[in-house]
Order: C-alpha cells, then sequence, then structure tokens
C-alpha cells in the first residue's frame, strides 16, 4: 500500500530484510536519488542503528529520530540501564555489560539468581529474549537469544535480568526538543503480550493513580535527559504487584502503538518529530498535556489465532470497521499478499471513548465488524481479550494471555 500511495518508489533490493531494509547504503542511496531531505526510520529495521543515524548525518540527510549518540548509549540496553541507575531511577538486578561468553553468562547467572531473562541489547520488539528458569538451560537459551537478535538487528549482543514474574508493561511517551526541553504524554499499558510481544495497549493504565503516573512520567525524564535525548521516545517499566516500579529500557524511536497516545491527548506525534527534526521546539509544556478519555488498541496479526505461527497467504476479502472514536493504520487491501519475511502486524485498531468502559464496548463492536479473509488472524484471540471479566476489570499483567488461552 505504501509504495501504491506514494510519489515515487526506488526497489531496494530482494524481498529478505538483510538483503534490503538492513542494507544501509541501499536506503541512503535511494533517499540521495529521489532528492529527499530527511529520512524517518519507522518502527524497526535500522530504526535504532546508530550508524546509520551518523551516515545519514554525513550525507546531509536528517535523520527523523534522536542523535547517534543517544541510540548508541540508550540502544545499548546495559548501558541503559547504568543510566538509569545514575539518575536514582529503580532497576531489576541484571549485568552491566553485554555478555562475553557462556562462562561469563554463568557467573553473571550465579549472582543475578533465577529465573532471570536474556534480552537483545541492541533491539525490542520481543526479539532476542529467552526467559531461563533453571541453570541448566542458560546455555541453549543464549545461544537462541544471540542467533535471533543477530538476525533481527544485526548485533549478537545480549544481557541478563532478573525476571520479574507476571508484572505489568507499563510504558512513558516522550518528547524533547533539540533544546533540552521535554515532556512526558502519559503512559501506555502493553500488558497483555504473548511471547513479549504485545498484543494490545491501552492509555491511561488501570493500575496507575495521579501520584505513580507524576512519579514514573518524571523518572522517564530523567532518563532521557541524562541521554542527551531529542525527538519522540518511549521509557519502559515493569511494576509489580506491589505497585514498585523498574526501569526497563527505552526504545528511541516511535512505536507501533503511538495512536494510543495521539488519540488520549489529541497530538500528532509523527508531525511533532518531524518538526523537532527540523529544529523546531516543543511549543508545549508539561502543563499543556491533558489526557482526555480512554484509548485502546488491538494489534491484528496474521497469526493462527490457536498457534500464534505466522501465516502469510493472499487476503481475498477485507472490510474494516468505521464509526465514532474508531481508526485504523493498515497497509492490507482485497488481493494483498502478506509475505513470509517480515513481522506479522497486519493492522492496527484503535478506539477512543470518553472513559474506558466506552472505549471497551466500542473495541468489541469494531472487532465484531472486522472482515478478513483468506488468511488467518488474531482477531478472534481480541475478541475473547475484551469479554474476559479480569481484562473488564483492569486485572491484567503479562501473564494474563497464557492464562486466558489456556481456558479453552
Amino acid at each position: 500500500m505504501h509504495v501504491e500511495l506514494a510519489d515515487e518508489a526506488v526497489c531496494i533490493g530482494p524481498p529478505p530484510a538483510l538483503q534490503s531494509y538492513l542494507k544501509l547504503d541501499r536506503i541512503i542511496s535511494s533517499a540521495e536519488v529521489s532528492g529527499a531531505e530527511a529520512i524517518h526510520p519507522g518502527y524497526g529495521f535500522l530504526a535504532e542503528n546508530p550508524h546509520f543515524a551518523e551516515v545519514c548525518e554525513q550525507c546531509g540527510i536528517a535523520f527523523i529520530g534522536p542523535s547517534a549518540a543517544s541510540i548508541r548509549l540508550m540502544g545499548d540496553k546495559a548501558a541503559a540501564r547504568r543510566t538509569a541507575e545514575a539518575e536514582g531511577v529503580p532497576v531489576l538486578p541484571g549485568s552491566r555489560h553485554p555478555v562475553r561468553d557462556l562462562d561469563d553468562a554463568r557467573r553473571l547467572a550465579r549472582e543475578i539468581g533465577f529465573p532471570l531473562i536474556i534480552k537483545a541489547s541492541a533491539g525490542g520488539g520481543g526479539k532476542g529474549m529467552r526467559v531461563v528458569g533453571t541453570p541448566d538451560d542458560l546455555e541453549s537459551s543464549l545461544a537462541t537469544a544471540a542467533a535471533e537478535a543477530a538476525a533481527a538487528f544485526g548485533d549478537a549482543a545480549v544481557y541478563l535480568e532478573r525476571y520479574l514474574p507476571d508484572p505489568r508493561h507499563v510504558e512513558f511517551q516522550i518528547l524533547m526538543d533539540g533544546e533540552g526541553n521535554g515532556v512526558h504524554l502519559g503512559e501506555r499499558d502493553c500488558s497483555i503480550q504473548r511471547r513479549h510481544q504485545k498484543l494490545v495497549e491501552e492509555s491511561p493504565s488501570p493500575a496507575l493513580n495521579d501520584a505513580k503516573r507524576q512519579a514514573m512520567g518524571q523518572a522517564a525524564l530523567r532518563v532521557a535527559k541524562a541521554s542527551g535525548y531529542r525527538n519522540a521516545g518511549t521509557v519502559e517499566f515493569l511494576l509489580d504487584p506491589q505497585g514498585g516500579f523498574y526501569f526497563m529500557e527505552m526504545n528511541t524511536r516511535i512505536q507501533v502503538e503511538h495512536p494510543v497516545t495521539e488519540m488520549v491527548t489529541g497530538l500528532d506525534l509523527v508531525k511533532a518529530q518531524i518538526r523537532i527534526a527540523a529544529g523546531e521546539g516543543l511549543g508545549i509544556s508539561q502543563t499543556d498535556v491533558r489526557i482526555a478519555g480512554h484509548s485502546l488498541e488491538c494489534r491484528i496479526n496474521a497469526e493462527d489465532p490457536v498457534r500464534f505461527l505466522p501465516a502469510p497467504g493472499r487476503v481475498t476479502a477485507l472490510r474494516f470497521p468505521g464509526g465514532p472514536g474508531v481508526r485504523v493504520d493498515s497497509h492490507a487491501y482485497a488481493g494483498y499478499t502478506v509475505p513470509p519475511y517480515y513481522d506479522s502486524l497486519l493492522a492496527k485498531l484503535i478506539v477512543h471513548g470518553s472513559s474506558r468502559a466506552e472505549a471497551i464496548a466500542r473495541m468489541r463492536r469494531a472487532l465484531d465488524e472486522v472482515r478478513i479473509e483468506g488468511i488467518k488472524t488474531t482477531v478472534p484471540v481480541h475478541q475473547r481479550i475484551v469479554r474476559d471479566p479480569d481484562f473488564l476489570a483492569g486485572r491484567t499483567s503479562t501473564g494474563f494471555l497464557l492464562r486466558l488461552l489456556q481456558e479453552r
């Protein structure tokens, strides 16, 4: 769809990402031949690659995102943890540097304790992550996580962190301009996940009161300012059942779920990104930020809803919902062939209501109106989620979806 709607298109290579979207010379060449002034890196691939940001600068092309130095600092998840610690933001026990080898991993694991989680230093989106319950599982999990990280991000470095069972995952959207001015735009609750991949996001989080929101938002801004951050970013936290919060990582890019924040704040985050990259100031202060109503997003993936395996194929018929408070972001259309090479995200269904109850009611109606034929999708899972009593009561965590699916 993006090619069909573009004024001009440049072929950057074959479909596999390692031969196209991860070839930064081809991206730069396409910008140069088309006369582009700037590159928006999107959600993945080179979006958090500091070398790519440097090359853009060297070629006189604006990178619509943070500086290479900030990406490098916060993209190294172990360094990001050290930055948060230095700012007095709580972190879970973990390695302060990427793991060197298996012996190093074993030594660190003894210090951290089990269960622990292996995470890609350069990654996000659930790629390169493995939970390790016992010492016997460490070697195989380390190899698998490193290989997945290398394939997804071109960097096999990983680090270890204490695994917090069944937490909430809450993230804060921040904007920083080139003068060091920053605001947070409230939080998104991303707790409903499978294999560390988010399926449902909402704002505001049912778990936060105003005092906790203010404390976490200020912590997010301290982390961002300490890294010399510019542009849009997200500071992610884990929330334990007692209400304690812990810095997890910072995503140095716009995220898939940014429309949730746009719906409750009325701000266009991509427009803000472009303005900041062009050298303009924020134009707003923290007191200007108002959270109105409630928003939900369901990520509709081209996946088998039972086994959660990618389900590429041809979309034979498609109908998306509409109406008040409903937004759909998608590249799909009837006749589109979902390829096997990329993330399985097919559409983002976003709703807004004056209250959480109204937003959920709108999401139920919208999901029931979705028609995607020819391939399997996760719509049936979303329909179950928005009718589940625990979800309706706001009792969610990263273990919610696994429990729901076991109730079949």
